[in-house]
């Protein structure tokens, strides 16, 4: 991670903490749960190396940024407001933005909110979702899973925490990176399981996982957990901006074997138009063949290569 700089900015309220690499044309890299900057470690060397600066904060309740202690803290508006900040802070009029899984949810709403301040979007694993007219968020993954999805179990405060410590943090990232299989079973009560051993697999190593182990053990996981204890807020929060399409250029990346793309008609949804009606300028869908949800790890080069060749473009 040779010449990454960090630095702490006064965004919103909170401090983030930031890491960058680079000069050039921005990129503003946001990462999802449980995660932090250095879920872009391959990327951001990359990007600078391609004549990029590549921006990856820790996202509010992550990392070494702060983390408010009220849930409410934590919808989609006090997030994309600390993402507009660090760029008036950073003096930057626009980004390209490049997302994955909650950061990618949070990029579909960056556009959604200000699309003037996105040159172009990059996001991975997770696609669009149109907002439902009548049924919450919460409610429709258990209607689709039952209580026991991990979506529903983060719902209680402190409960999903308790559960998290009771296995311990290492075996907690051990078993999340190395998560294979795509259905809803996966994620659910018995989704952590006990301490057996688990092999990594060549994209991770033991010095990755102490990473996020020693960042977690200080910041711990409610700040992440109260993104989807908000989702309900958000479902009301966001009824003015209901079919509103998202209007920036955009391209999407996904492994065939991602949890997000075995949704209950989300492939239907993907490919036969519904994707594009939403997303207008939606310019390439890739569909990674045997891989999994930490796409921007598993195949490091790869995505790197596909979010240079696009934003390349603007």
């Amino acid at each position: 991670m040779e010449g990454i700089s960090h630095r702490t900015v006064e965004v919103n309220g909170i401090a983030m903490h930031v890491a960058e690499k680079g000069d050039g044309p921005a990129v503003l890299l946001l990462h999802g749960f449980p995660e932090i900057w250095y879920s872009w470690r391959h990327q951001i060397v990359g990007l600078a190396a391609a004549g990029y600066r590549a921006i990856a904060p820790d996202l509010r309740g992550y990392g070494d940024t702060s983390a408010p202690p009220d849930v409410a803290s934590y919808t989609v508006f006090h997030l994309v407001g600390d993402l507009v900040a660090l760029l008036d802070a950073l003096d930057l009029p626009q980004v390209a933005l490049v997302g994955h899984d909650w950061g990618a949810l949070l990029a579909w709403y960056f556009c959604k909110f200000r699309p003037d301040r996105v040159k172009s979007l990059v996001n991975l694993s997770v696609s669009y979702w149109p907002r439902h007219p009548t049924v919450k968020t919460v409610q429709h993954f258990r209607n689709l899973y039952g209580d026991g999805y991990y979506i529903c179990r983060f719902q209680e405060p402190g409960a999903a925490e308790a559960e998290f410590a009771s296995v311990g943090t290492k075996l907690v990232f051990k078993k999340i990176f190395t998560l294979r299989d795509p259905g809803p079973s996966a994620p659910s009560e018995e989704g952590l399981g006990s301490d057996d051993q688990l092999s990594l697999p060549a994209w991770l190593t033991e010095d990755d996982i102490d990473y996020f182990v020693t960042k977690f053990d200080k910041c711990g996981f409610t700040g992440g957990m109260n993104y989807y204890r908000c989702l309900d807020l958000n479902w009301e929060l966001t009824a003015p901006w209901s079919g509103k399409q998202i209007e920036v250029p955009t391209k999407y990346i996904v492994g065939d074997l991602d949890l997000t793309y075995h949704y209950p008609g989300i492939q239907d949804y993907i490919h036969k138009g519904g994707f594009k009606k939403d997303v207008p300028l939606l310019q390439e869908v890739v569909v990674m063949e045997g891989v999994g949800h930490f796409i921007q790890q598993e195949k490091a080069q790869e995505v790197t290569d596909h979010i240079i060749e696009f934003i390349n473009k603007f």
